[in-house]
């Protein structure tokens, strides 16, 4: 792959039509210590430097903001010249071998919950390179074929004719570096500029960089201005996506404009626990296949709430929108389906915190005796999480600092609209109302309550809330 202030070393500057209606922002081939040779096929073009695309000037919110147009030389432009035009622009270099045609279709890892994942985001990342539009954040352990399937997607932006710039970010930060110096053949304002405003992005190894205060600030300022502008962007992260700084990890997140694929755990999983909940023995078999809606000796209406119940939790899997939260006895069924839900997610790609509340209090009591910034860490990665599930809720001791914190989850989720299952075993009266204020919001929140005996066999009085079961928000 050749370095970026050889891409980038011919840029002419920024021109103007005579109408000054667009902006050009000029690439050409070669340099001092490279020049071009001359190619009669593809002449110097004045509008685009041979890159062959020009911007339009246009106000930022505008449809066409950052977005590349064709220039006029390209018209008579064969594919073959067409092809190699855009390879030179992409710096994609050796990873032009990196095909969708060269992937293993369900990667190279032996386990089949990886395996479905992979399978996941090659079907994304598919979509996605046909149709570039908003984010794509690629995640999970080194070696997970996370820069195959970025490389993938630029070649086939490329097979299309759409210009793409590939970049691996630490090598991004070494040539910003670089073109400080006064003896810098490329002026760091024109190459910050040209990755800043690129077409379409991708952002290779994001998170592998040193984290100095410098490289966040650059970073920070070419992903902010490309999510203001709603340029299309790909990221392959180097580390977990919790990990990040703050403001790129709550614009990478964001649900509405990105999408996060999770392809494998970085590390041993389990996220916001020690051991991954999920993948105990139990627990991985609590899916909807093996959901059983017919309780044992209960009444004849329960066998339909069970249905609905389980309805509703295939429903929430598969659009994810707002909270569901899930009331009833003690097993009745309720953390099977918020499991359901976890695995569902996770199968798909998604990043997902499966949290037994009492757990994470004693996690969270432990880290202020022990370390208080581990426990700021780990709060924050609750509260942000993609996808959250926060089981057994109001089974914890009501102190008002366990309040303080679980109110401090709660109150961000439902601002963001973060997608969240909550389990509950005890009436809503009994928990703060500031808590259930927000489950009643109709607009965020779905409430079903789960009418079935424990499936273990424990009886107790019923203790059923006369109010009815909800459904799904319309």
């Amino acid at each position: 792959m050749r370095r970026l202030d050889e891409i980038f070393k011919g840029i002419r500057g920024v021109g103007t039509s005579k109408d000054a209606t667009e902006t050009w922002y000029v690439v050409e081939e070669g340099g001092p210590d490279h020049p071009a040779e001359p190619d009669p096929l593809a002449p110097f073009c004045p509008h685009c430097g041979g890159v062959g695309f020009v911007r339009k000037r246009v106000p930022l919110g505008h449809p066409d903001f950052g977005r590349a147009v064709p220039c006029a030389c390209t018209q008579h432009e064969g594919e073959a010249e067409r092809t190699a035009r855009l390879e030179r622009y992409s710096n994609l270099g050796l990873l032009r071998r990196m095909t969708f045609a060269t992937l293993i279709p369900h990667g190279r890892s032996p386990d089949p919950v990886h395996q479905q994942r992979f399978a996941h985001a090659l079907q994304a990342a598919r979509a996605y390179a046909e149709s570039p539009e908003g984010w794509l954040v690629l995640h999970g352990r080194s070696g997970a074929g996370k820069t195959h399937l970025a490389a993938a997607i630029a070649n086939r932006c490329i097979e299309r004719g759409q210009p793409v710039l590939f970049i691996v970010v630490p090598d991004l930060l070494d040539h910003l570096r670089a073109a400080y110096r006064p003896d810098a053949e490329e002026p760091y304002d024109r190459l910050f500029e040209q990755v800043r405003t690129a077409p379409l992005l991708v952002l290779d190894d994001l998170g592998a960089q040193a984290t100095t205060p410098w490289a966040a600030e650059k970073l920070y300022q070419i992903v902010n201005y490309r999510y203001n502008a709603q340029l299309p962007t790909v990221f392959t992260l180097a580390a977990p996506l919790e990990e990040l700084d703050e403001r790129l990890r709550t614009r990478l997140s964001d649900p509405a404009f990105t999408q996060v694929v999770l392809l494998e755990e970085v590390g041993d999983g389990g996220g916001a626990g020690q051991v991954d909940v999920l993948s105990l023995p139990l627990m991985r078999q609590m899916t909807f296949e093996r959901f059983n809606p017919v309780p044992l000796g209960g009444e004849p209406r329960q066998p339909n709430n069970l249905l609905r119940a389980l309805e509703t939790a295939r429903q929430h899997a598969e659009r994810p929108d707002g909270w569901l939260v899930l009331l009833g006895e003690t097993g009745c069924g309720k953390t099977h389906l918020a499991a359901a839900i976890a695995h569902y997610w996770r199968a798909h790609g998604r990043q997902v915190e499966f949290v037994v509340v009492p757990d994470l209090l004693d996690r969270l009591r432990a880290g202020v005796r022990d370390d208080e910034a581990d426990t700021l860490r780990l709060l924050d990665q609750i509260r942000t999480s993609p996808y959250l599930v926060l089981d057994d809720l109001g089974v914890h001791s009501a102190t008002p600092w366990a309040q303080e914190k679980l109110f401090q989850i709660l109150n961000y989720r439902y601002n963001a609209r973060l997608p969240t299952v909550i389990t509950i075993g005890r009436p809503l009266e009994e928990l703060p109302d500031a808590w259930v204020s927000r489950m009643h919001d109709v607009k965020v929140s779905d409430i079903f309550r789960i009418e079935a005996p424990d499936y273990r066999g424990l009886r107790r009085p019923d203790r059923r809330d006369p109010r009815p079961e909800r459904g799904r928000r319309r």
